[in-house]
């Protein structure tokens, strides 16, 4: 038979779809009108602030260093370190002090007294209250900068091989529960008869072998993850122990606890439900197991929404149970699709009854993941150019273009499906009569080979399986000659595709700083530092009183601004040209603030030419740049001129 394309119109089954369809178009609409009204949020934990400052030079030691962040975080022992100019520590070494007020997280560590001049390097690491590793450094100096010879780690806290595995692990933890919920969903709202499918079983089994798997992994790899970065410290007791006392890891141990009710869910499921005859006692049954799966689901989905994103920030309260239901629909949606396309390829059974009604399970889920999707993109990114300005929204993004072409991809299934209604029972009364025309071919080779006196037991049984395999492989090309049901497969395969790309950017979404956060961030980055006034370009001119003690000085200072700075000099004589001079001196001095001098000795690079880089300029302000000639052994002149740096 020649497949051929479906008849467009109007049907029962297409109406839906059409009008996810338009549910998607509004999608754009709705997210506008939610984002112009956001207000502040919080996710991933940031540093707002220390004392001292990022580049700032105190006059005399300070007793303590604190730092302010943005949300909650967890700090345990070495969570900051203060080095000195040598790499050794400057702190006590004891747990940071919580020294937090209202809304206000600070903590803080003592530093030992009679702390040497120099530049000190302050290095944090931390777990942010969605369960994500933040760390960071800066530098500030006591009396004068200098050099340091500290060297901070170039790998980011939770990167790493280690990073890398349990990055891993949180993928195949939502594959697990995408398969393990949405199989089990499909079998019992939609297809009661695949709960005795032996590839049902396996895809099922399977979701629960993975998520259990991935969450002993991720367990393991939590302390070295938040930490040190290495294999070896996922079997350290005391690490596991003070994991166990997380938000994290108690969510983890909690998911293992709700995977062994999974464990008895599935055995009910393909055991004793799919044996029972009775249709009171299985009804009864179905309910009972849609109760109990349900709650199950909902726990397990419950372990991500108080761990992660949605437990800190705006409406905690409410994000919480929108997550819940956002996974179960991605699960109910995706997981039943994957069982479909199994069901399709591997059973011979599945009928339009079940197609239709994974269709109303597909779409209803589509519509609790439109609702949950705006509201979680609202509370995420928070206006439109935190949308397109940042990693989280472009993702987002991309997410929401996969969700549509997923739908587009639908729609054509749900056409097939349409036509798989119209032609079911015919497909189905063909495969039906050449199966019981086989039938007593098959019984009368069996029930002769049984009877037949002399017959090898084993040569019987290996006869037995060939006509069973011949039997499978004429239902197979009856199936495979149904054009709809070969059209059903291929759209329906095409879904799943498309399906795991869009689980794969929902993942990566999960552990990526979300716009609201990132932008405020920024946001607050450019309220408290100052405006860049750009390179500072001086001429001074002077006169050492000697014989040649006349030229002219010229500087640069790129970029012009607080922290590291290329100083450039260039001396030049009463004719114009490049002159050299035995000594050239640089200071610094913010008298405002009682700055400096800030010492600077530039290296002679070329005839009339000196340079200095890292130049470290701590505050913005009006700076006095004062610059030393000596001409001779015994001439010299110290000239200077206020500018405006930063």
């Amino acid at each position: 038979m020649t497949a051929t394309a479906p008849r467009l119109g109007a049907s029962p089954i297409r109406r839906p779809f059409a009008a996810a369809a338009l549910v998607a178009a509004l999608v754009s609409l709705l997210f506008g009108l939610m984002l112009a009204g956001a207000g502040p949020a919080s996710a991933h934990a940031a540093l707002t602030g220390s004392d001292p400052q990022d580049g700032a030079v105190v006059a005399t030691a300070p007793k303590e260093v604190t730092l302010t962040f943005s949300e909650a975080i967890a700090v345990g022992d070495g969570s900051i370190r203060v080095l000195d100019p040598s790499s050794k520590r400057a702190d006590t070494g004891a747990e940071p002090k919580d020294l937090s007020e209202g809304s206000t997280v600070r903590y803080g560590v003592e530093l030992h007294p009679g702390l040497p001049d120099g530049t000190y390097t302050v290095a944090w690491q931390a777990v942010s209250a969605d369960s994500h590793p933040i760390s960071g450094a800066f530098t500030f100096s006591i009396g004068a900068p200098s050099e340091t010879t500290v060297a901070l780690p170039s790998e980011e806290v939770g990167g790493g091989p280690v990073g890398v595995v349990y990055g891993i692990a949180r993928y195949a933890a939502y594959t697990g529960f995408i398969l393990l919920v949405g199989g089990a969903a499909f079998v019992l709202g939609c297809w009661p008869r695949g709960a005795s499918a032996r590839p049902m079983q396996r895809l099922v089994v399977r979701g629960w072998v993975t998520l259990t798997a991935a969450t002993l992994v991720m367990l393991l790899l939590r302390n070295p993850y938040t930490g040190s970065g290495k294999f070896a410290d996922a079997f350290d007791l005391d690490g596991l122990q003070a994991v166990l006392d997380t938000k994290p890891g108690a969510a983890l141990v909690s998911r293992l606890l709700l995977l062994g009710a999974a464990a008895l869910f599935i055995a009910v499921l393909f055991g004793t439900y799919a044996r029972r005859e009775d249709a009171v006692e299985k009804k009864d049954l179905t309910f009972g197991l849609a109760v109990g799966g349900g709650v199950v689901a909902a726990g397990i989905a419950a372990t991500w929404a108080m761990s992660e994103h949605a437990s800190t920030g705006l409406q905690a309260g409410i994000a919480m149970p929108v997550d819940v239901l956002h996974l179960l629909a991605v699960a109910a949606w995706l997981g039943g699709l994957v069982s479909l396309l199994v069901a399709l390829y591997r059973t011979p059974d599945i009928g339009s009854r079940a197609v239709r009604r994974f269709s109303r399970v597909a779409f209803g889920s589509v519509l609790v993941l439109a609702a949950t999707g705006i509201y979680q993109s609202w509370r995420q990114v928070g206006s439109w150019s935190a949308l397109t300005g940042t990693r989280y929204g472009q993702l987002l993004i991309i997410k929401v273009a996969l969700i549509a072409v997923l739908l587009a991809v639908a729609w054509f299934s749900r056409r097939w499906t349409a036509r798989l209604t119209d032609t079911a029972a015919a497909s189905g009364g063909t495969e039906a009569t050449d199966t019981a025309a086989a039938a007593p071919e098959d019984a009368e080779e069996v029930s002769g080979t049984e009877e037949a006196p002399g017959v090898d037991p084993a040569r019987a049984a290996q006869l037995a399986r060939q006509r069973a395999v011949l039997t499978a492989t004429k239902k197979k090309r009856i199936r495979d000659a149904d054009p709809e049901r070969s059209g059903l497969r291929r759209s329906v395969l095409a879904e799943a595709a498309v399906a795991v790309v869009l689980l794969a950017v929902t993942t990566v979404l999960t552990s990526t700083e979300p716009g609201r956060t990132e932008e405020e961030a920024g946001a607050g980055a450019a309220a408290t530092a100052p405006a860049a006034a750009g390179p500072v370009n001086l001429s001074m001119p002077f006169d050492t009183g000697g014989q040649n003690g006349k030229g002219t000085v010229r500087i640069d200072i790129d970029p012009g601004r607080t922290g590291s700075n290329e100083l450039h000099v260039w001396v030049d004589g009463s004719d114009g040209k490049p002159m050299d001079v035995p000594e050239l001196k640089v200071a610094l001095t913010l008298e405002a603030q009682e700055i400096g001098p800030l010492p600077v000795v530039p290296d002679r690079l070329a005839e009339g030419h000196w340079s200095a880089s890292g130049v470290q300029i701590p505050m913005a302000g009006e700076w006095k740049v004062d610059v030393t000639v000596r001409t001779s052994d015994i001439d010299q002149v110290t000239i200077d001129e206020n500018v405006k740096i930063g």
